[in-house]
């Protein structure tokens, strides 16, 4: 059975291992920050009571973590290089949060995902997003 090399291949040098720990905290810091929304507009309770808070925070953050894990890969937020510094760690991971945040807004605006899109939302959206994961990224490029 033939395999498609043009696909491994594409993934292969868009994904390096070395950069797991940036993807561990990636992932992280967008449940964070989605978390520090909810606290703020009373949604999901602070400390987390139970496993209802902790589903009712994974469907909030659900669509923008669908987001990350499609955006993030293409850009090449992992590929080879984006955890040997934060100078090209950073950029990677704010270019790949604009179509992340993109495809999580989007899925809000569909029937199927509770909250819909106010612009506001959207803005803050990009703005927090991004400069979070700028955020963790210069730190990790300090100590990765």
């Amino acid at each position: 059975m033939a395999t498609d090399s043009g696909s491994n291949s594409f993934l292969a040098n868009r994904v390096d291992r070395a950069a797991l720990p940036l993807a561990v905290g990636d992932l992280l810091v967008i449940v964070a920050f989605i978390y520090a929304g909810t606290i703020q507009h009373g949604t999901v309770p602070f400390p987390l009571a139970g496993a209802g808070d902790a589903v009712a925070l994974l469907a909030v953050a659900a669509p923008f973590l669908l987001g990350w894990v499609v955006a993030a890969p293409l850009v090449g937020a992992y590929s080879a290089g984006a955890a040997e510094s934060a100078k090209a760690s950073v950029p990677l991971a704010v270019r790949s949060w604009i179509p992340a945040a993109a495809v999580g807004l989007i899925l809000r605006a569909t029937p199927l995902v509770d909250g819909g899109v106010a612009v506001t939302f959207a803005v803050v959206m990009l703005v927090v997003g991004s400069v979070s994961l700028a955020v963790w990224r210069y730190v990790a490029g300090q100590f990765l």
